[in-house]
């Protein structure tokens, strides 16, 4: 009987013992897993900048045919770079670029921490984006070109002697380029869909049709 007993004794001591060490793993555990919350290992550092106007996203920086869209006032986009003139950023899982003038940088942020802006798209009528697009446009031209010439390019008009810039600026870029380099010359032939441009040495000499 006293056998018994000390076994029933021992097996009551190894179960305390065994519940014990369980809960204590079980708090160490939740020890730790309060740590990495309080304490993440990856904290990922973003530059940011946020619109001080409404501002066009443009895919290529040097046709400004290409706009995706409007961003609007106050929006905050992720910088991933820049130069004197453009901000290189993503806005609302698209990428592009918009002009420094028109956003203000902010210092980096952690983002672990700081809840990123997300600006619900303005909406609006197709005929006031493209009068936005075209003010802005013409402002840009002007401000390149004085106003005589923007107004020409505006009206996508070309004229001997334009640049190679200029003829961008007024038609974006061609469909294809034919180049050929002959002693001190370079001979190209832009390509658009309904005319074809001849240009010596980065000066446009003559123009016509494109004959199907």
């Amino acid at each position: 009987m006293e056998i018994e007993n000390m076994k029933k004794l021992g097996i009551t001591i190894l179960s305390v013992f065994l519940a014990c060490a369980v809960n204590a793993q079980t708090a160490k555990s939740d020890v730790l897993q309060d740590l990495e919350k309080s304490n993440p290992v990856n904290q990922d550092l973003k530059l940011t900048a946020k619109t001080t106007a409404a501002t066009r996203l443009f895919r290529e920086k040097d046709d400004l045919t290409t706009v995706i869209m409007i961003i609007p006032k106050g929006s905050v986009v992720d910088v991933i770079g820049s130069d004197t003139t453009y901000f290189h950023v993503i806005f609302e899982e698209s990428e592009g670029y918009i002009l420094r003038r028109h956003a203000m940088s902010v210092e980096p942020a952690d983002v672990s921490k700081t809840a990123i802006q997300k600006t619900e798209p303005v909406i609006q009528e197709p005929q006031a984006v493209s009068r936005e697009v075209q003010q802005s446009r013409l402002s840009y031209l002007e401000g390149k070109y004085g106003t005589s010439m923007a107004a020409k390019m505006m009206a996508g008009k070309i004229w001997k002697g334009m640049t190679s810039e200029m003829i961008t600026d007024s038609w974006g870029k061609p469909q294809k380029v034919n180049r050929v380099i002959s002693g001190n010359t370079v001979k190209e032939e832009w390509i658009y869909k309904g005319s074809w441009l001849y240009l010596e040495n980065d000066r446009l000499i003559e123009w016509g049709p494109v004959k199907n």
